[in-house]
């Protein structure tokens, strides 16, 4: 396993980590992506933990808490060797006060989220999302407050846009508050927005990415090829869970690269798909999901080895997008105004 610095941080931290939304399955919306039990997550936990991936992410939204549940139970006896981390601010139940980054909610989060992981600790605590009927100050105070009292050890943020973290930032400096180290995002081949915006904020700011859907819903396992029937589970069914909409040709296109690479490396197409987000510039950590042992080793499989720079050109032409206003403008300045990536 390679290891990265976390952030802004001193924790070190596997390349890979494993996502937990597929456990539990007892929400309708969760239930499409998996039903892990424990007796399942506990194994798939075993192998993370020989392939060296000790770092699990979950939140307490997935299955409405069940996924933290059964990933407390899972580590049972194995917390010390592990890396936990969770999410708030998403709705929890029907009170109006249930929901958010206010100090209510998220004392109130914190503290159930410790009971179903059955630990006295979170090593990362994600905002999920920016809630801005909350005072920012109100949210990284209580955030301090949780640090200082030893319940949570680190911050990020999740799905901000740029002006969120940075305004998050400038509080924390401010104010002498406990600072984000980490921001978790999507970025995959067929989504490379994060590139415009948040990935120079985050060279800046010193910000570690947690990649989130680095396969861009399972649109990048291997599974959907040009000419090729959809075979049959989740992709096939639509709706919200795939994702952005993205034309068939443009996924067609960067698969056919992806496939060509795949064959002369003598690795699968989402092991290069994952593999090229590893070399990519900010990028601490990418969130691994499965749903079966086969699965889980396969990916696995992303890492020990490098795309070499002619196979990451290829990637990056084929997958080139044009950026919304005002990025596109800023390509005109380009001496001026350097991008960590070609447009």
């Amino acid at each position: 396993m390679e290891y990265k610095q976390f952030g802004n941080s001193g924790l070190i931290v596997p390349a890979l980590s494993f996502g937990t939304a597929t456990f539990g399955g007892t929400s309708e919306f969760f239930k499409t992506w998996g039903e892990t039990d424990t007796k399942e997550a506990s194994r798939l936990i075993d192998i993370c933990l020989e392939y060296g991936v000790n770092f699990f992410d979950t939140a307490d939204v997935y299955s409405n808490g069940d996924a933290e549940k059964v990933l407390g139970t899972a580590l049972k006896g194995k917390r010390d060797k592990t890396l936990i981390s969770t999410k708030a601010t998403f709705a929890m139940g029907q009170n109006p006060n249930d929901v958010g980054s206010s100090r209510h909610h998220l004392i109130n989060a914190c503290e159930n989220s410790l009971k179903r992981l059955g630990t006295d600790y979170i090593d990362v605590y994600f905002m999920h999302s920016f809630d801005a009927l909350t005072p920012i100050e109100e949210t990284l105070s209580t955030l301090d407050c949780l640090i200082k009292s030893g319940k949570i050890r680190y911050i990020g943020c999740s799905n901000f846009s740029g002006w969120q973290v940075m305004k998050s930032l400038g509080t924390s400096e401010k104010y002498g508050l406990g600072r984000y180290v980490v921001y978790q995002g999507y970025y995959s081949l067929i989504g490379r927005e994060y590139e415009w915006d948040l990935m120079p904020l985050n060279l800046d700011q010193k910000l570690g990415l947690m990649v989130w859907s680095p396969l861009g819903w399972g649109r990048l396992t291997g599974k959907i090829l040009r000419g090729k029937e959809l075979p049959e589970g989740r992709i096939q069914k639509g709706g919200s869970i795939n994702g952005p909409e993205i034309s068939d040709e443009y996924l067609y296109n960067i698969v056919d690269v992806l496939d060509e690479i795949a064959k002369e490396t003598g690795k699968s197409v989402p092991q290069v798909a994952i593999n090229w987000l590893l070399q990519r510039p900010t990028v601490c950590n990418v969130v691994l999901g499965a749903r079966n042992e086969e699965q889980l080793i396969h990916n696995l499989g992303a890492v020990g080895w490098k795309l070499n720079q002619n196979q990451i050109l290829r990637l990056e032409k084929v997958s080139k997008q044009k950026p919304i206003y005002p990025y596109w403008h800023q390509m005109q300045f380009n001496e001026r105004n350097p991008k960590p990536v070609k447009w």
